[in-house]
């Protein structure tokens, strides 16, 4: 299990599933669902995927961790 954090290219995604992350989101600092992340950075971390950006409403670090339910579809 890796220990550090390994880039991963958000932008790799197709344009349907950038936009699905990028605007449903919760806000832990806002206690709000749906408004959105922008500069989403994607990431591997002890062997869990996340994807991290900035809530367009505050501005506050917006996680959200990619789960097996994630990636049902695929």
């Amino acid at each position: 299990m890796n220990e550090n954090r390994v880039p991963r290219d958000f932008y790799a995604r197709e344009t349907e599933e950038q936009q699905l992350f990028l605007t449903d989101t919760w806000c832990d600092h806002c206690q709000q669902l749906g408004l959105g992340m922008c500069d989403p950075e994607e990431y591997e971390l002890f062997g869990m995927i996340f994807i991290e950006g900035k809530c367009n409403g505050c501005g506050e670090t917006v996680l959200t961790e990619l789960t097996e339910d994630d990636f049902d579809d695929e």
